[in-house]
């Protein structure tokens, strides 16, 4: 029963130096430290310029545990500048298509727990925030492939996917989600998609992560962004 808690306090003692251990015999394999990087697929990269209109409609698939979660994974990891990252917890993965070939993917997660320009912009206590979190949904990539070039296309798809969010979670992990947020880093984007589709500048970073025990930036400062997907956000997020 306390198998772990034991091995965790001989490992304390051996590394304070009051008892040597014997050597490793064996390390078992870490697959999320090892996990292999999302292999290249083929697909269609032939250019692809023209009016929204002339390549409507689009087609929206939610591509989580679907046939076409590997095309998604690699789409991201071969063109996104950040490559892909495996999410933890509660996620969705979207596809976007057009003219039978894969123009776009958009991928979501559970929302970071401390935000202080976002907790500020819905008003929520922190008992609230606690409870009510799991609603507010994380936009982590939203990648344009980068031989499409469509213009309005970006601002067109998130507005489609706003209004299909909701009920995908909903779908996937039983309970909708009234908010979403996203990070810009003004260093390298305008966010003006964004701003088009109706998401609002909710303040910015402080440029300290997490594990940070300092006042001191140690990453870049990016515009927090977001979007209610009901007008009642503020009431449903500060329910106790």
């Amino acid at each position: 029963m306390r198998d772990m808690v034991c091995r965790g306090l001989l490992l304390m003692l051996h590394r304070a130096g009051e008892i040597e251990l014997p050597a490793i015999r064996y390390r078992p394999p870490n697959p999320l430290a090892q996990r292999e990087r999302p292999q290249p697929m083929l697909i269609d990269t032939t250019p692809l310029t023209c009016a929204l209109r002339d390549i409507r409609p689009i087609l929206l698939e939610q591509a989580r545990k679907t046939a076409d979660e590997p095309m998604f994974n690699s789409l991201m990891e071969q063109h996104h500048y950040l490559g892909y990252e495996q999410p933890v917890g509660e996620h969705l993965k979207y596809l976007v298509w057009a003219r039978g070939r894969p123009i776009a993917c958009m991928a979501w997660s559970s929302a970071p727990r401390h935000l202080a320009s976002r907790d500020g912009y819905i008003g929520w206590s922190a008992e609230a925030r606690r409870r009510n979190i799991r609603f507010v949904a994380y936009n982590t990539r939203f990648l344009i492939l980068p031989w499409i070039r469509v213009p309005h296309l970006a601002s067109h798809i998130l507005g489609r996917v706003a209004a299909a969010l909701s009920a995908d979670w909903q779908r996937m992990y039983s309970h909708p989600v009234y908010f979403a947020e996203t990070f810009i880093d003004p260093g390298r984007f305008r966010g003006t998609c964004y701003r088009a589709a109706n998401w609002v500048l909710m303040g910015r970073t402080t440029g300290r992560g997490k594990a940070s025990n300092s006042y001191i930036p140690n990453r870049s400062i990016k515009e927090v962004l977001g979007l209610a997907l009901t007008p009642r956000f503020r009431e449903l997020l500060s329910e106790l």
